[in-house]
């Protein structure tokens, strides 16, 4: 399978200054920092993690709504970095994005009709007469009717808006979208029917998509690969059946064993995590996780690990990924109580040895 995104240690540092007349620079906050990663045709990449990892940054290094500070971004084998006018344009029909908030994410001014219809202007796609067909195939296509092309967004429901900003990301017939919490604004009912309707585009259009989203249990429906996020780095990537069923870094374990479970009465413990998220202007030497991992010891405080394959198509950047404890999650999420006693065990041998 060819790649059709491909980043290579893409950065983002935002200079902290401090001063009215004469600002000098005090810090650094390393929003990404050295993000590598690849997304093939026809496949969803999902990337992973808590609030402030650096995800939503990362999705627009890849359309350039923001110029990166370092790394390359290359998009069917052309660098989206060194491109510029017409060049760029045209790279952005093929790259197209859903925001999180379907709420701000339409012009109020605009009807539907109107707004789906904007994307084709700007890039000249077609006469007026074929683009209002192509609005009415668009909204067939989300689930909507065509006569609601002449209403305004104010008169639809957020699952309703979220379906017509589908419908304008894919007017312009794009090869990839980057999908930028698409539900998480949205009722869990409303979820589960815009993350199907996202599948079965995809399986129609052969799309491909860049998934941001926090939500485990979304990612597991909907993403083919899984790439987990923390304060700015990749700790983990891999084929999501893999990932799921043998996580090798601590973090995504931690993520794992907090997705819910439909019966409560079988739902195993929670892996705790200790202390808070440092912050990205002062970024704990070693081993980023290291200040709230269980498994911490000495080589993670002093060496920050390399993103290496375990097995083939699953990679983490942990010291000990391969004699890690076996978690015993189950896809569902949640730890059965023999493994949180051997995760105990493990915890206390470390705590003695230290």
């Amino acid at each position: 399978m060819s790649a059709l995104l491909e980043v290579n240690g893409l950065a983002r540092h935002y200079p902290v200054k401090k001063g009215v007349l004469l600002q000098k620079q005090v810090g650094t906050v390393r929003a990404v920092d050295g993000v590598s990663f690849a997304v093939n045709r026809g496949e969803t990449l999902a990337l992973v993690g808590e609030s402030g990892c650096g995800k939503s940054t990362t999705a627009r290094l890849v359309l350039r709504l923001i110029e990166p500070s370092a790394g390359s971004i290359r998009f069917d084998g052309q660098d989206v970095t060194r491109v510029d006018g017409a060049a760029m344009r045209s790279l952005r029909r093929r790259i197209q994005i859903v925001f999180q908030d379907p709420y701000a994410s339409l012009n109020p001014r605009l009807t539907v009709g109107d707004a789906i219809a904007e994307p084709m202007q700007v890039h000249n796609i077609g006469n007026a007469a074929s683009r209002r067909a192509k609005v009415q195939e668009l909204l067939r296509l989300v689930g909507l009717a065509p006569f609601h092309a002449e209403r305004y967004p104010h008169e639809f429901s957020g699952g309703q808006r979220q379906r017509i900003g589908i419908a304008r990301a894919l007017s312009v017939e794009p090869d990839l979208v980057v999908c930028d919490e698409p539900v998480s604004a949205l009722d869990v009912s409303i979820q589960a029917q815009v993350v199907n309707l996202m599948k079965d585009l995809q399986a129609r259009l052969g799309l491909s998509y860049l998934f941001i989203a926090h939500d485990l249990a979304v990612v597991k429906h909907m993403a083919d690969r899984v790439a987990v996020m923390y304060l700015g780095r990749i700790m983990e990537i891999g084929d999501k059946r893999s990932l799921f069923r043998d996580p090798r870094h601590p973090y995504t374990r931690a993520l794992l064993s907090a997705i819910p479970h439909p019966d409560p009465s079988r739902r195993g413990k929670v892996v705790p995590l200790g202390g808070d998220v440092p912050s990205p202007m002062n970024i704990p030497p070693g081993c980023r996780f290291h200040t709230r991992c269980p498994f911490a010891q000495e080589r993670c405080r002093q060496e920050e690990p390399a993103l290496r394959d375990i097995v083939p198509s699953h990679a983490a950047a942990c010291h000990f990924a391969e004699s890690l404890p076996d978690p015993g999650l189950n896809y569902a999420g949640g730890l059965s109580e023999a493994a949180s006693r051997r995760l105990a065990l493990f915890a206390s041998a470390r705590q003695r040895a230290a």
